[in-house]
């Protein structure tokens, strides 16, 4: 069994940029989405994350909608371009490198993001990840429905979505000698308080100064 537990946020931690608005923007600029009506809407969500105060279920509502519009195998399709032109250009060198070391290590090792798992499952893959634990989507006849599935994995979420994985292995943040958890974000600090090792990477104000007062591990990954 692996002694050690490393967790990773996604968006502007292991990639230089947040897959959430970047898919968005992805088919804006494809005229799937209307400019007019989407892109003002996806930045103001985006300041709001970055604030502390998006309302997650607000926010997938605008943001699966698009997916329930679409056939699984056109939205694949466009998902390919996206990773090649949107996310390989920003997934971060000294991330890839941090992520083999725990690996090499013998590490168990996962990503928990509150961004859906249509859009983060080939990014995990292309991190070389086995584990994702993500946003999850209603899938019906194959096909997605726009509404998300158990609990989103955002703030207290991500906790919640971390005991129910581990406990479905048989295992606790107690049957490892240490667990880490890389963040850059003040949304994460319910999970980043329950491991025995926060790391924030490149972080927020909110989470600078949070890490600065507990003597957490500040680092950058650009």
């Amino acid at each position: 069994m692996a002694t050690e537990l490393a967790l990773f946020d996604l968006d502007n931690t292991l990639l230089s940029g947040d897959s959430d608005y970047e898919w968005a923007q992805f088919l804006i600029e494809r005229g799937v989405l209307d400019r007019s009506v989407y892109e003002a809407r996806n930045e103001q969500f985006f300041r709001q994350y970055q604030a502390g105060t998006l309302d997650i279920y607000e926010f997938l509502a605008f943001q699966l909608a698009p997916l329930a519009r679409h056939p699984r195998e056109e939205l694949d399709q466009w998902h390919e371009e996206f990773m090649r032109e949107r996310i390989e250009p920003i997934i971060r060198p000294k991330a890839r490198d941090l992520v083999e070391r725990h690996r090499a290590e013998g590490h168990l090792c996962a990503i928990v993001t509150s961004t859906n798992s249509f859009i983060t499952g080939p990014i995990s893959r292309e991190l070389g990840f086995d584990h994702l634990l993500a946003t999850e989507l209603e899938v019906k006849n194959g096909e997605f429905t726009g509404k998300p599935y158990g609990t989103p994995c955002f703030r207290e979420g991500k906790v919640t979505r971390v005991f129910e994985w581990l406990e479905a292995h048989a295992l606790t943040f107690m049957s490892f000698s240490v667990s880490s958890f890389y963040s850059d974000s003040q949304n994460d600090l319910p999970l980043l308080r329950r491991v025995s090792r926060p790391v924030a990477v490149d972080p927020d104000e909110v989470l600078r100064l949070e890490a600065l007062e507990l003597g957490w591990q500040v680092i950058s990954l650009e």
